[in-house]
């Protein structure tokens, strides 16, 4: 039988964090000792005064269809959170909970884009955005950085970029893979420029907001009150709450496409977890206090991971301000051969890292930038010290 499969799931890319994930795996079923740096996961247990919050919504007889855009208790709570931590003020029908950002992002990409408008992506990117707007029929319009930079866009590079067809700009602070932040006057010089631009909706991915070390204070793009109109927030609970299987996101936007995501989301999963959702309100409500240790301890992962790494020669890394990541340049082993194995691109060094160091990183290919490869440090600190010695040694 000749393949039946749609041209579009044929050209869409596995995600690269799963599949190297997977390939993590089935190497330690064969009995590989493999240290998985790729997935960005938090290791921490869930709070227990989260995980109390869904023991009783189940005592509670929790267990229906939920509304699809969510129960308003927790449209309410992420109402409260966006005023009390971000300074913006939505309404509950300016908010719709999905199961998980990823699902926001890709609701928000369906609900705005049509074939052949194109979205900004500042590179490095999350490694799902570039594909999402494909499946969206989008093009995406890559806008390389620099580490010389933070790896974050100036206006005058967004100013380039700009076409008649623009429709999207999206980005993430901080960054998923840089851990690069973006300052309230930097958004402020981005903002000025897409004032030029009434047509360019900005989505700004907000989901590593609590986990920042203090040097540069989170700012929201829709905290400026002519971009308000303009721009969805995106959201959720899995990174700072160590909540990743719970499933939950969701976003603050303009009515219009709020409503848009409602009435798609309606057609394809409806509501998201109830018990879940019931948890999450419990987690918005508290002080984000109650998760500062999470942020303590990768702080002090930061620290360690990038003086174990500075002291590799071939290693170039910049200091992340938040997030759990670091993304150095690897420029300096392409063309090298390293136990026998050519290295031409950040793909083959992180598929010899994994082979020959046992330790699982993500090609930065798959965020837009071929230079670097992203490792998390969302790891215990014995995990890191042995994954960077084990690194040290593959490449003398």
């Amino acid at each position: 039988m000749s393949n039946q499969l749609s041209e579009r799931i044929n050209n869409l890319v596995p995600s690269a964090t799963l599949e190297m994930a997977a390939k993590a795996r089935e190497l330690r079923a064969s009995g590989k000792d493999i240290i998985g740096l790729s997935l960005g996961e938090p290791d921490f247990n869930t709070p227990d005064y989260i995980k109390d919050a869904a023991i009783q919504a189940i005592k509670d007889g929790y267990n229906s269809y939920t509304p699809v855009d969510g129960y308003v208790e927790l449209k309410d709570a992420i109402s409260t959170k966006f005023k009390r931590d971000n300074g913006i003020s939505y309404e509950r029908p300016q908010i719709v909970v999905s199961t998980g950002a990823k699902q926001a992002l890709y609701n928000v990409a369906q609900a705005c884009l049509n074939k052949g408008d194109e979205v900004i992506l500042p590179c490095p990117y999350w490694v799902s955005y570039s594909d999402i707007v494909k499946l969206s029929e989008g093009v995406p319009v890559e806008v390389t950085t620099s580490i010389e930079n933070d790896f974050k866009m100036t206006p005058e590079q967004l100013e380039a970029a700009i076409t008649p067809k623009t429709k999207m700009l999206w980005y993430s602070s901080p960054c998923n893979p840089s851990g690069s932040i973006y300052s309230k006057e930097e958004l402020r010089g981005l903002a000025d420029v897409l004032q030029k631009h009434p047509q360019i909706v900005v989505v700004s991915d907000e989901i590593y907001e609590h986990i920042n070390y203090g040097v540069t204070a989170h700012a929201s793009m829709a905290a400026f009150d002519d971009m308000y109109d303009r721009t969805v927030t995106v959201n959720g609970v899995a990174k700072a709450f160590a909540m990743t299987g719970w499933r939950i996101g969701y976003i603050g936007a303009p009515s219009y496409i709020a409503r848009a995501c409602n009435k798609l989301q309606g057609q394809v999963t409806s509501g998201a977890n109830c018990i879940a959702q019931r948890a999450v309100i419990t987690a918005l409500l508290e002080s984000p206090t109650r998760v500062q240790y999470m942020v303590d301890q990768f702080k002090n992962r930061r620290k360690l991971i990038l003086e174990l790494l500075n002291n590799i020669e071939g290693f170039k890394c910049n200091e992340p301000e938040g997030a759990f990541y670091v993304y150095p340049d690897v420029t300096a082993f392409f063309g090298r051969t390293l136990n026998g194995k050519t290295i031409n691109n950040a793909s083959d060094f992180a598929m010899y890292l994994l082979e020959e160091a046992n330790v699982a990183t993500v090609t930065g290919d798959a965020f837009g930038n071929g230079n670097s490869i992203r490792i998390s440090y969302a790891a215990s600190e014995e995990d890191i010290k042995k994954a960077i010695s084990r690194i040290a040694e593959a490449v003398k």
